[in-house]
């Protein structure tokens, strides 16, 4: 599936979903540098905290009450915890014709956006998914040891289980927005496994995601990775309960695109 390009119901080219859970060491700066980057474009930032114990409710709270980003809008939500429903929140409230998913300390820079831009630019035409993607050959990507492990081994489990193509399904992803908002009541993951499922709803209706090349910032591969060994786990049993639904994803899919 391709769209044209336009503006999304709200009039916003593109929408930014970003969710913050414990994100007051990260998220002003991040949303900041998207004011910064898209200013006096049609873009609507959401943030949707769900379920932090530090301060970035009160992060959300101050930059809504002084925001004055020309073009800009930014829009503080929140959900229950977990990123799944945070992304799922932010998708169903956005209104561009692009939706942006990402993470609360900007993991790729714009890589992600300017890749699908390129894409669009190179074929005329508007892929409806593309994501900032940790596989592509010519991402720039070294986050040590235990994390390589742990990211082959699901990568092993996600195509034996589930058989899909796409390389990296936890990247970041831009979608068609009247897609995204048309497949996310049907998504019901509610972690780090949401945009695996996103991608195997597309690819099970025949839609494939276009990966496109990031570079993986300093200040996220400093990071400790937050992804345990007993989330990983779950992840598995998550992709066995995916399985189970592939005819219901594949469904609304279909009937979203």
């Amino acid at each position: 599936m391709e769209t044209s390009a336009g503006r999304g119901a709200g009039g916003y080219d593109l929408s930014v979903v970003i969710p913050a859970h414990n994100s007051g060491a990260v998220l002003e700066e991040t949303v900041r540098r998207f004011a910064e980057h898209f200013a006096s474009s049609s873009v609507e930032i959401i943030v949707v905290e769900n379920g932090s114990t530090d301060d970035t409710a009160a992060i959300c709270a101050a930059l809504a009450a002084d925001w004055d980003t020309d073009g800009v809008a930014f829009v503080p939500m929140t959900s229950d915890k977990g990123m799944g429903n945070a992304l799922r929140a932010g998708a169903l409230a956005s209104r561009g014709a692009r939706v942006l998913l990402t993470a609360d300390d900007l993991p790729f820079g714009f890589d992600d956006v300017v890749g699908a831009d390129r894409v669009e630019q190179e074929t005329g035409q508007r892929p409806a998914v593309v994501i900032g993607s940790k596989a592509h050959p010519d991402s720039v990507v070294d986050r040590g040891l235990a994390r390589a492990v742990m990211t082959r081994g699901f990568a092993l489990l996600r195509r034996t289980i589930l058989g899909t193509r796409t390389g990296d399904p936890q990247g970041t992803f831009v979608v068609d927005g009247d897609l995204l908002r048309a497949l996310a009541p049907h998504l019901t993951e509610s972690g780090f496994l949401f945009t695996t499922e996103l991608d195997y709803a597309v690819e099970s209706a025949g839609i494939r995601p276009v990966e496109v090349p990031i570079r993986l910032s300093d200040d996220h591969r400093a990071h400790a990775s937050r992804i345990s060994v007993g989330d990983v786990v779950q992840m598995a049993k998550g992709l066995l309960s995916l399985r189970r639904r592939r005819a219901t994803l594949r469904s609304a899919a279909f009937a979203a695109a």
